[in-house]
């Protein structure tokens, strides 16, 4: 309830609201008035199921929100979040994983294990720098967008390369072939999210547009998409993430063929107008689906970003902020992000403030979270405690700094691009 009537109020205030839900995390936990109180190392299992959950909800959301068609005129623009999402990712890893090593005396797999958990962006915390409008996808904004729906899947080979160089594989690969696990886990995932996507949505509008039927119950189809996609991903040793990813890609691309070249704000008014009748409507049915489902899960996602913000607070209240891990978000941000960003977009053709930009907002949040909950199931050593205190620092940090930072600064961006244009 007091979120509902300060939302107004940080509409004109330079930071979000998980800046707000952090202090209250950490004043309910044992440093504030001690109400709640988790131990993250023998809670790692469940705490695993609930990460991963939110993160699901956002990569699902993150993919319904790029509706950038893969030929085109507008498909160069692919060629950023994949830039960002992969080769920034295979610099960001190695590079953080010495700097650990060689500064903080961690055994490198150790310090291989730590980068990868804070490795990725996070797509639920990065709403204010992520696509607003479907229409109008902005290079900065689709980047970042499309970087955090692809390094949350593409961080999870270097997590389980780090566990086999610990020792621990026993639980988690089954193969002998590291190589051939991550290729194959990379192709099923993407393949089998894509399909899902592709096919459940033709299907309904079929269903609607020829019969009549599967009118409605549009949160049961976002939930369906999200929970097939990635069950049956993981069920054939897909990268999940990659899967729910891909689903809300393909969902969208649908919608995108079938409305034709038309802007999906002027089909989002005219379904408006149709009502009911839009779900049937033989232009309007694939925006107002996807539009309905997206509508759904964004709601969804601020939930999981209270939850998951507050959850890193009364983590943070068990643990405390570490020096170690001070040092270590300063490496990160202000190193090791810039230095993969650059390297990554090297011979793309990105304007210079772009890539200052994008370089500064590599925010952490619930992949990080995710990870640590995940490798803290099978990883039980001395160092648990010291790592997840570091990983729970730089998450605090970065969602405090960039907090403060993105309202400003994305302001000042949207400023100079309007002047641009003009």
């Amino acid at each position: 309830m007091f979120m509902v009537f300060l939302e107004p109020v940080l509409e004109r205030l330079p930071f979000n609201a998980a800046m707000l839900y952090l202090p209250i995390g950490w004043l309910l936990g044992p440093s504030g008035v001690g109400l709640i109180r988790i131990d993250l190392e023998s809670r790692a299992d469940a705490l695993t199921v609930i990460t991963r959950v939110a993160l699901l909800l956002s990569l699902f959301t993150v993919g319904l929100k790029l509706r950038v068609a893969f030929r085109g005129e507008g498909s160069r623009l692919w060629w950023l979040p994949l830039r960002l999402g992969v080769v920034s990712m295979l610099i960001t890893v190695p590079l953080l994983a010495i700097c650990l090593a060689f500064l903080f005396g961690l055994q490198f797999a150790v310090a291989m294990l730590l980068a990868a958990i804070l490795a990725p962006t996070d797509p639920v915390l990065a709403s204010d720098v992520q696509i607003q409008n479907v229409d109008d996808p902005d290079q900065l904004r689709f980047g970042l967008s499309g970087e955090g729906g692809l390094n949350d899947g593409s961080a999870y080979p270097f997590v389980l390369l780090a566990l086999m160089l610990l020792g621990v594989t026993d639980d988690i690969a089954q193969v002998d072939h590291f190589g051939w696990f991550v290729a194959w886990g990379v192709i099923a995932g993407i393949g089998c999210g894509a399909l899902a996507g592709w096919a459940l949505s033709r299907t309904v509008l079929f269903a609607r547009q020829r019969f009549g039927l599967a009118l409605g119950m549009e949160e049961f189809m976002a939930i369906g998409v999200i929970m097939l996609s990635y069950g049956v991903a993981e069920l054939i040793h897909g990268i999940g993430f990659l899967a729910v990813f891909a689903a809300g890609l393909a969902m969208r691309q649908v919608e995108s063929a079938r409305s034709g070249d038309k802007p999906a704000g002027e089909l989002i008014a005219a379904a408006q107008d149709s009502g009911k009748n839009a779900a049937v409507h033989p232009e309007q049915a694939p925006v107002y689906l996807t539009e309905t489902v997206l509508g759904f899960n964004q709601q969804l996602e601020h939930f999981a970003e209270f939850f998951m913000v507050l959850l890193i607070g009364i983590l943070l209240s068990e643990y405390g902020l570490s020096r170690e891990g001070v040092l270590i978000a300063g490496l990160l941000f202000f190193i090791v992000r810039p230095i993969a960003v650059a390297l990554g977009l090297l011979g793309s053709g990105t304007e210079i403030s772009h890539r200052w930009l994008i370089a500064w907002f590599g925010i952490r949040g619930v992949g990080s979270l995710y990870y640590l909950c995940f490798v803290l199931q099978f990883w039980h050593d001395k160092l648990a405690a010291r790592i997840a205190q570091d990983v729970l620092t730089v998450l605090a940090l970065s969602i405090l700094l960039h907090g403060i930072s993105s309202t400003p600064l994305m302001h000042l961006y949207w400023r100079k691009r309007v002047a641009a244009k003009g």
